[in-house]
């Protein structure tokens, strides 16, 4: 079985930043492709940006510029660095991945609170 572990959610004002990190353990054979989504309350949950295993990312625009995934393939860790955070991007934020262990499966994090307010 997999796990994904997310960690380095938190309080923080606007302007500042915050690295998510999304940890996967157990037997994997190959990581597809890597996302990171968010969910605020009353809303729906969206792709906030991508990761394949080949290093191409994607994200949406409401975070370009702001925001990079990157990836450690070595450690199957997909880190999310968020920088001039506003209070918009505050939300719940899921680790999904496409991945091949025992078998070609999607999974999902528990999540991590991220907060943006003065």
């Amino acid at each position: 079985q997999v796990q994904l572990v997310e960690s380095g959610g938190g309080l923080v004002q606007p302007g500042e930043s915050l690295r998510l990190s999304c940890a996967a353990s157990g037997i994997i054979l190959r990581i597809y492709v890597t996302g990171w989504y968010r969910q605020a309350p009353g809303k729906q949950r969206e792709l906030v940006a991508s990761i394949t295993g080949g290093g191409i990312t994607t994200y949406a625009d409401s975070v370009k510029g702001r925001f990079t995934i990157s990836g450690n393939n070595t450690k199957n860790t997909v880190y999310l660095q968020m920088n001039s955070l506003k209070p918009e991007d505050t939300a719940v934020y899921y680790c999904n991945a496409d991945l091949l262990g025992l078998h070609k499966t999607i999974y999902w994090g528990q999540g991590t609170q991220v907060t943006v307010s003065a």
